[in-house]
Order: C-alpha cells, then structure tokens, then sequence
C-alpha cells in the first residue's frame, strides 16, 4: 500500500486556529487525501473557479481533488467549478483561463500557473477583489497570489539525483528528458538534478536534456533513440509527465534490470512500470491533496478574511521504488 503524502506541519499549525471554530454539528468528513477542513460559511453563496489542465495522467488525480472539494463545499453553499485550460501548457491558455474567471465575477481562482508571463494577471485579478491561489507549479515571476501550495522543484530535482547517484554509484550515462523548457518547475526539477550530479559526480555523462512536451509517446521516441545512440546508458530521469512512455521502451527493447528510468507521480501508469522494474523510482507531489486543500485553504479565506500565516506551503514526498511498493 502506497503510503499517504501530507503536507508539511506548518500546514496544520496555519490552520488548526482557524478551523477550531468548526462545531461537531456542523463539520463533515474530509475525502481520503484531504488534510484542511472547511469553516462554516457565514458570507453566503461563493464561486471558486478552478483552472488547470489535461495532458497526461498526472492531472487526474488534480481534478479528481477539484471535484472532491465541490463536493465537499457544496454542503457549505459554494460552487466550484473545475474548468480545463487545454491539453497544451502555456502561458497563454492560463492567461486566459484567469481573465475568464475574471469576467465571470467568481469570488476567488484556484490556479496552475505553471509559466512565467502570468503574473501580470494573477495580480490583476487580487488588484479587482478576487483572490488566487496557486498550486503545482508557479512562474519565478512573484505575483500577489495568496498562497503556493507545492514541491520545492528543485529541491526534488536534487532529491532525484541523489537517487541516481546511488543507483549508478556515480559513474556511467544519464539521460535527462523535461517536459516543457519553459516550465519553472519543469526547469528547477532539472537543473537541481543535473547541477548535483555535476557537482557530486563528475563521471556521471548527462545526455541531453529533450523536451517531450509532457507526452508519454514523445518521452517512447527520445528514449529509443537515446538507447539506440548509447548503449551503456544507465538510467533515464523525466523530469515531468509521460516518464512511463520512457518505460515502455526500456521494456520494448529488453533492457529491463539494465536501464532504468527515475521520474514524478504515482499515476496507474507509472506504476504498471515500477512493477516490472522498468521505472525504478517516483517521486509523488500528492496532487489529489494539493487541489483539494488549496481549493478549502482559498475558500475559508473568503469567509474568514484570514491569510494563511505563510504564502507558501510545500509538499513533502518519498520516492517509491519496486522493492518498497507494495501495491497489487
């Protein structure tokens, strides 16, 4: 059974105060995953729309966390609407996305602003009374959202590379696929792993970095070609989604126990591969617990006013391996 990913316990230290006002008549049961309760609204009803995006398995379990706090809320006279930006990620789409809700009139965005270039309307929208807060990923640009729930990416990367350099004892050929170059996290996630190994094991050859764009098939085709160009290649990290893409070559070319791919999530996916040791370690970053959490954190702030007491709140995570999954 995978163990469950909680938030680290500033988390529950910003909020205990806040939701000790919750009476045993009005509270409800937190989903499985859900770690932040909901006070009882006494503002009336409230829109929260939700914005993310839809390009590969990882955002299944952020929508699943979206619609679970619909759920949850809706007992509470709110209505989230959990909208998908598209199946391409760019600044754009979530520019977009925001000046909609702005336009709608909702009390109060839940966001993945994963880009640099959306500041500017995150601002916008807090400057005209609508609140956002931002969960995943977020831009290095700062912006006046109210809160960034997420991984520390390149602490992650670094996290990754350890593991790496324990697998490969610190000698041999690495190959580095991201998702999107322009990607903050994507881009932190990376060069926190490639800066270590760089750094902490100069015998280790990085190839690469590629860009796959988020998509397993792109991550199958770079990987072939990877292990077709270096056939003493150790270990494949994706930085981003489609890591099982990267897998299912390794398998498809019989290379399973002598090249392994390391990446993010515990998507059905992914794990269908750390079961045959082709993917030999996930990090997760508990995306049902982000979307839900940050979803309540922004709405008990519409009702109370009151600011979670630290803007970001990261996400802790261990790294699953075949010999510590215990799933079926």
């Amino acid at each position: 059974m995978i163990r469950p990913f909680k938030l680290v316990a500033s988390l529950c230290a910003l909020t205990g105060a806040l939701f000790a006002s919750v009476s045993a008549g009005t509270a409800q049961p937190l989903p499985k995953g859900g770690t932040v309760a909901a006070v009882p609204n006494t503002k009336g009803p409230l829109r929260i729309a939700f914005l993310s995006f839809q390009n590969n398995p990882f955002w299944f379990p952020v929508r699943d966390g979206a619609e679970a706090a619909a759920a949850y809320l809706k007992n509470q006279n709110t209505q989230v609407d959990y909208t998908v930006l598209g199946d391409t990620l760019s600044a754009e789409m979530v520019v977009s996305g925001i000046e909609t809700a702005i336009a709608k009139r909702y009390n109060g965005i839940v966001v993945v602003p994963i880009f640099d270039g959306t500041a500017r309307i995150i601002d916008e929208a807090v400057d005209g009374g609508i609140p956002v807060g931002n969960i995943i990923a977020e831009g290095a640009t700062p912006s006046k959202r109210l809160f960034f729930i997420g991984q520390d990416a390149r602490a992650a990367g670094e996290q990754i590379a350890k593991f790496i350099e324990q697998k490969t004892g610190g000698t041999g050929k690495v190959g580095v696929i991201t998702g999107f170059f322009g990607a903050t996290q994507h881009n932190d996630r990376m060069n926190g792993a490639i800066d270590y190994l760089k750094k902490a094991c100069p015998k280790i050859e990085i190839i690469g970095p590629f860009e796959n764009q988020d998509k397993a098939e792109v991550a199958y085709s770079l990987t072939q070609d990877m292990l077709t160009r270096y056939p003493d290649l150790k270990i494949i990290y994706v930085t981003a989604g489609g890591p099982f893409g990267a897998a299912k070559a390794v398998e498809d070319q019989k290379l399973v126990g002598k090249v392994g791919v390391v990446g993010f999530d515990h998507t059905p996916e992914n794990l269908e591969h750390l079961k045959t040791g082709a993917m030999i370690g996930l990090l997760d970053q508990a995306p049902f617990q982000q979307a839900f959490d940050g979803t309540v954190l922004l709405y008990n702030y519409l009702v109370t006013g009151q600011a979670p007491a630290q803007k970001v709140i990261r996400v802790q995570g261990t790294i699953l391996t075949p010999e510590n999954y215990k799933g079926s």
